[in-house]
């Protein structure tokens, strides 16, 4: 029988004590053929009885104690099931179930302890676990005693690279990669952003679809990758891209002339570059551009076709390509 149940039981049977021990008295007293009966001696091992409505309250304040203290919680994250703990590196998060005013779970209890140690009172959980860009939320019951509970993320890793056709690598600085989930471009969520390349991102395992940034104008490699529970994936894109370097120059490789408006245009008119300088740089993905070089009320242009490969400068001649 649970205590709780066994403390009612207890009150009910000391007031039916009561009740078996004053009754036979009365009798006695009013019957002359049966003698008085003594007053039984007070056990003083015995613990004194509670009168009815007192024992009520006292169930009442013992239910409400169970159910409001504080319980021992402890939570614990592994990368796979068959893997061990994972020591540090964790946030978790405990929300209420019942959602307030506004329609959102309340924040309860949070740490960043590898193996969290919580105290929670009785009662039905949400518990968050994230770990890198790996995270599970999973429900979470607390009763009387202690209470430990093992989320099993099942999680790999990504390290994501980028090289020129032809492997010629790209200065780090130039790259950057953005993570969704897979499928229709109208349905996927962005998991990160603006990634440097070589770091080591944490995933639930499952397909990505990969966004390789090589400059900040055109040039874009796109992939879908399959993350495994437990393993390391490297992936490398391939750009068919060049870095561009621009100046404008009155002889064939004479100096760059200062204070240039620079624009480069596509054959359908827009506008993908714009800069002032004597040497702007940017990357462009192959393809056939316009080149435009404004030097006070004169402009110059060039038509110019990119190609995959290593960095190259592009002159554009004053004596030769000039427009108003």
């Amino acid at each position: 029988m649970p205590p709780l149940f066994r403390l009612i039981a207890c009150a009910m049977l000391s007031l039916s004590a009561i009740s078996l021990a004053v009754d036979p008295v009365v009798i006695a007293q009013e019957s002359a053929e049966i003698p008085p009966l003594p007053r039984p001696r007070p056990d003083r091992d015995a613990t004194t009885a509670i009168p009815a409505g007192e024992a009520k309250g006292t169930a009442t304040q013992a239910i409400e104690a169970i159910t409001t203290t504080p319980q021992s919680v402890t939570l614990s994250a592994r990368i796979t099931q068959d893997g061990p703990a994972i020591p540090d590196g964790v946030v978790w998060r405990v929300f209420d179930t019942v959602p307030d005013a506004s329609g959102n779970m309340k924040l309860v209890a949070k740490s960043e302890e590898g193996t969290a140690k919580l105290d929670l009172p009785p009662g039905e959980y949400v518990v968050h676990v994230a770990y890198g860009r790996a995270q599970l939320s999973e429900a979470l019951s607390v009763t009387t005693g202690n209470n430990e509970k093992i989320i099993d993320l099942e999680a790999g890793a990504l390290r994501l690279n980028s090289a020129v056709t032809g492997d010629i690598p790209i200065e780090p600085t130039q790259l950057h990669f953005d993570i969704f989930t897979a499928g229709e471009e109208s349905n996927r969520v962005l998991i990160a952003e603006n990634l440097p390349p070589n770091d080591i991102i944490t995933l639930n395992a499952g397909t990505y679809h990969i966004v390789s940034h090589f400059g900040t104008i055109n040039a874009v490699v796109r992939a879908d990758l399959r993350v495994e529970a437990g393993e390391l994936t490297d992936a490398t894109l391939y750009h068919h891209a060049s870095e561009v370097s621009l100046k404008l120059v009155s002889v064939e490789g004479g100096e760059a002339i200062a204070d240039v408006e620079w624009t480069i245009k596509t054959p359908d008119g827009a506008t993908v570059f714009t800069d002032r300088g004597a040497f702007p740089t940017t990357v462009l993905a192959e393809g056939d551009y316009l080149v435009l070089a404004k030097q006070g009320e004169k402009v110059y242009n060039r038509e110019v076709q990119v190609v995959s490969g290593g960095s190259r400068e592009i002159e554009v001649l004053t004596s030769v390509y000039q427009g108003g």
